[in-house]
């Protein structure tokens, strides 16, 4: 018999964590001619000349440095969380633009003692360099600020390089001023779709952002080594071109790379639905109505049964269906049952994890162990694919080895989805995120967990509060905005106040969200800068809560998604 379990997450520490920060985000005004940079040793090539660590955290490494040949490596422990602090001389009513680039564990950059508004800004873990900036106007009397850095408790050391307080002078001196970096080397693409591209390159040293060229036009800037281009036209050749910037100038081109897409695009799913609704099915009874596969509505069209179960062998899992836990619905039911579903044009798939699964995928054998008892799975039970739903932890390589491992088994029809926490879709850095983009061509739908979360960061840089239409939509922003495509992003929510610990939103609200991302209608606060019509659509857990609930969720919001444009 499986154990009892419930899809619900109690860490929310990520969040807290940002609602604790007063946060002042916005673009940085442009320089005048006589503007610098103020800090001093910017780039940390003097050790920590100038700074001051909080219980001796910091120190002066050469590798990893965005520039020259120093950063600031700077890691938290107990109660210290890792504090770096520069006073830099200002002028009096006049505005700074603040930035600094940064790598590994969260980080922050700061600001106090402006005599106006204090500025903080912030990022989470991130395995590549990342550019932090914010601004802020002095006080009528103000002569000084402090700049800061840190880190969070109890998370991983960060590094920080290339430090910036850049306006008028405030009298204190300066590091020399940049030099036009050289042109970028080693651009190449991958992941070609039929809208889109990944593009990466090389680290090219005192640049501070880099420019995307799409046959001679510049059509967009990035502060990273790598981007997604999307927007393109199927059975399209296109050249692509990068060039490096900082405030002295922009390089020469690189040497461009040729791309010609595909006449259709990437991901997984057979005959799924362009839109399609989403629910997991529980497998035990922990007080929501008990359903056998037959009672699940006809308004879903992927069902997760939840959930799959480890074995002693590494990496592979198993079935068991809890006949007792469901009034003895029986093994033969269960598969009759699948296969009507399929009949009537459903999918119906196995989901690995849950919020106390322990399934790990760490090593090739693992990932070669995991995709074949997965594939048994489906030729036992008739499962159309795989949901991945690992709440503790996730290895991208092997996690993808053994995904790519189970395409080649089951062959283009696999439907494959998933269910990330919102921490895990904060960045592309994040493994989830990762093995979502390593999978693209054979992903499906992404249907990230909106609640059990508290706050989080909106792809606008804002922070959002679960429970509103701006949590759901500035969120889903960050997903179509990085590399997934519209038809791979789904809303997870849950079907009723019983369902999570929090986050849920009335069905109404799902709806309005929907609309606001595929219709520009219908928005909060929050409005994506651009429509996404080909969203997928929206996840619940689970179908029993819903059923609970008189099935009000999947009532109001499966008619939606099916009306979507």
């Amino acid at each position: 018999m499986s154990t009892p379990r419930r899809k619900l997450r109690t860490r929310v520490w990520a969040g807290a964590a940002v609602a604790a920060l007063a946060l002042s985000l916005s673009t940085a005004v442009e320089a005048s001619a006589a503007d610098i940079n103020n800090a001093k040793n910017a780039g940390f090539e003097s050790g920590l000349s100038n700074w001051t660590c909080s219980a001796n955290s910091g120190t002066s490494v050469t590798t990893p440095v965005h520039g020259g040949t120093a950063a600031l490596r700077a890691a938290p422990s107990g109660q210290d969380n890792a504090r770096c602090t520069q006073t830099v001389a200002v002028r009096p009513s006049s505005t700074y633009s603040l930035s600094a680039w940064v790598q590994g564990g969260f980080a922050y950059l700061g600001a106090t003692g402006t005599g106006t508004t204090d500025v903080s800004t912030w990022t989470p873990d991130s395995t590549a360099w990342k550019q932090l900036s914010t601004t802020f106007t002095t006080g009528a009397s103000t002569t000084s600020v402090t700049l800061y850095t840190h880190g969070w408790y109890g998370q991983q050391p960060y590094f920080v390089d290339d430090v910036s307080v850049f306006g008028p002078d405030g009298g204190g001196g300066t590091d020399p001023g940049p030099t036009i970096p050289t042109a970028p080397t080693g651009l190449a693409a991958s992941g070609t779709t039929s809208t889109s591209v990944n593009l990466a390159w090389n680290t090219v040293s005192g640049a501070t952002g880099y420019a995307i060229y799409r046959d001679g036009t510049r059509i967009t800037a990035v502060t990273g080594t790598s981007a997604t281009v999307t927007g393109l036209t199927a059975s399209t050749s296109y050249s692509f071109q990068v060039t490096a910037t900082n405030a002295a100038g922009e390089s020469p081109r690189s040497t461009a790379v040729a791309v010609t897409t595909p006449a259709t695009g990437g991901g997984g799913g057979g005959t799924v639905p362009k839109h399609a609704v989403t629910g997991y099915w529980q497998n035990f009874n922990n007080g929501a109505t008990v359903q056998k596969l037959s009672d699940v509505p006809a308004a879903y069209d992927i069902i997760a049964v939840s959930f799959a179960d480890a074995t002693a062998t590494p990496g592979a899992v198993t079935f068991n269906l809890d006949t007792v836990g469901l009034n003895g619905y029986t093994v033969d039911q269960f598969k009759a049952d699948v296969a009507a579903k399929k009949a009537a044009g459903k999918k119906v798939v196995i989901s690995i994890g849950g919020e106390l699964g322990t399934i790990t995928v760490n090593n090739s054998t693992s990932a070669t162990n995991f995709a074949n008892s997965v594939y048994a799975l489906m030729q036992q039970y008739g499962f159309d694919g795989v949901d991945i739903d690992l709440e503790n932890g996730l290895n991208a390589t092997y996690m993808t080895q053994a995904l790519r491992s189970l395409s080649a088994l089951a062959g283009p029809s696999l439907v494959l989805t998933m269910a990330p926490q919102t921490i895990d879709m904060q960045s592309t850095s994040n493994s989830y995120f990762q093995t979502a983009l390593n999978v693209k061509d054979i992903l499906t739908v992404v249907n990230m967990q909106y609640y059990n979360s508290g706050t989080m960061l909106g792809c606008d840089g804002k922070v959002y509060a679960q429970g509103t239409i701006d949590f759901l939509t500035a969120l889903a922003c960050i997903q179509l905005e990085n590399g997934l495509a519209p038809s791979q992003v789904g809303l997870g929510v849950p079907a009723s106040t019983r369902a999570a610990g929090g986050g849920y939103v009335a069905p109404s609200v799902v709806t309005a969200a929907l609309d606001c991302l595929t219709k520009g209608t219908s928005c909060g606060t929050f409005k994506p800068a651009r429509t996404y019509p080909d969203l997928r659509g929206a996840m619940t857990w689970s179908t029993n809560w819903d059923a609970t609930s008189g099935n009000a969720w999947s009532n109001v919001v499966g008619p939606h998604v099916d009306a979507l444009p």
